[in-house]
């Protein structure tokens, strides 16, 4: 635990899953704007993701994959053999973009979200608050676009989980305009730059591990088990916020009501107190431990929908290649805080 000016950062595995299970003192109304459901506390959270969570079932999940894998295989069949590309911009970025429209129905603003996700990573990295604020509203207007649309049209409408959303209750009532945009926000400026820098992970754990990505390439078995593994490694989401509604103890020390507190997933996901060595790969072991996805009433609700497109992204790489390296003649960047991952990994596919 570390206290700052700011609040204080937790970093052990066991204080991590302590504050993301114990909603009623660590609530996660932090922020001034609500974001749906990111920052709902019980009962609240609990009713929205009962509406949520039915856009992620099995058979969804199922129903899309043929598209997806359709994707994967457009993005990375033109790639050069033998030639340097970029893992992140050439593979993560239109993967991230391509999956996402095709699943909402959102096909024709690739483009405008490419460049939207340039900006909002350099408005990130810059900690410029009124860049990120711009750029935020930004895509609430992309967002909004999208879901007058669809009120145009009325029952000519697409029949697309945006659509669907706008027909969908909370206790009885029908969204507002702003709980939509707030749960498609979370749904999209969220998971692109999620899949982008999970797909960079990704990529760079198997190139700089040529036993592994050997071994998958003959014998897959839970792939999904063995990309979470490679993101508990070097785990790109790095932190989540909470704040103490009440007086609270945790690892000896005391903190006060109103306290801000940092989850920070990408050091609880490498507690050497339980996972030993924590670059040592050893997907079926840690599995249970692993926190990628968060713990507690805020595990991400879209992790069936993440796991099945870097699933499908890692079988077309494998299955399209005979291997891939880090390429030598350009530079591996990392990303900086509060950006996680890798900015560039720049590949050589055989």
């Amino acid at each position: 635990m570390a206290e700052s000016p700011r609040g204080v950062t937790l970093f052990r595995h066991a204080d991590v899953v302590t504050a993301a299970n114990d909603s009623a003192r660590f609530s996660s109304a932090v922020s001034v704007h609500r974001m749906v459901p990111n920052s709902l506390d019980q009962p609240e959270h609990a009713a929205f993701r009962a509406a949520i969570d039915p856009f992620f079932t099995p058979d969804r999940m199922e129903a899309l994959e043929p598209r997806v894998r359709r994707i994967a295989h457009d993005i990375i069949g033109p790639l050069p053999s033998g030639a340097t590309v970029d893992a992140v911009t050439e593979i993560g970025y239109p993967l991230a973009v391509r999956a996402q429209t095709d699943w909402l129905g959102w096909q024709g603003i690739e483009d405008e979200l490419l460049a939207w996700m340039a900006e909002n990573h350099a408005a990130t990295r810059s900690r410029d608050r009124s860049r990120t604020v711009a750029v935020a509203n930004a895509f609430d207007e992309i967002v909004l676009a999208q879901v007058r649309r669809r009120r145009q049209m009325g029952s000519a409408a697409p029949k697309d989980p945006t659509t669907e959303l706008l027909a969908v209750t909370v206790n009885g009532e029908l969204l507002p305009d702003t709980d939509i945009v707030s749960i498609l926000r979370n749904w999209t400026a969220g998971d692109l730059g999620s899949i982008a820098a999970a797909v960079g992970v990704v990529c760079y754990f198997l190139a700089a591990n040529p036993q592994v990505q050997e071994s998958l390439r003959a014998d897959p078995g839970n792939l999904a088990a063995a990309i979470e593994e490679m993101l508990r490694i070097d785990d790109p989401f790095l932190v989540s916020r909470r704040i103490t509604t009440v007086q609270a103890q945790l690892a000896g020390h005391v903190l006060e009501p109103g306290t801000r507190v940092y989850l920070n997933w990408t050091s609880a996901n490498r507690d050497e107190s339980l996972f030993g060595d924590p670059n040592v790969f050893r997907p079926e072991e840690h599995a249970e431990h692993n926190l990628v996805y968060g713990t507690g009433i805020h595990v991400c609700p879209g992790r069936p929908l993440a796991t099945m497109e870097l699933v499908v992204t890692a079988q077309a790489l494998l299955g399209m290649t005979a291997r891939f390296e880090l390429a030598t003649d350009a530079e591996l960047v990392r990303e900086t805080y509060p950006l996680g991952g890798w900015r560039r990994v720049p590949l050589r596919l055989y």
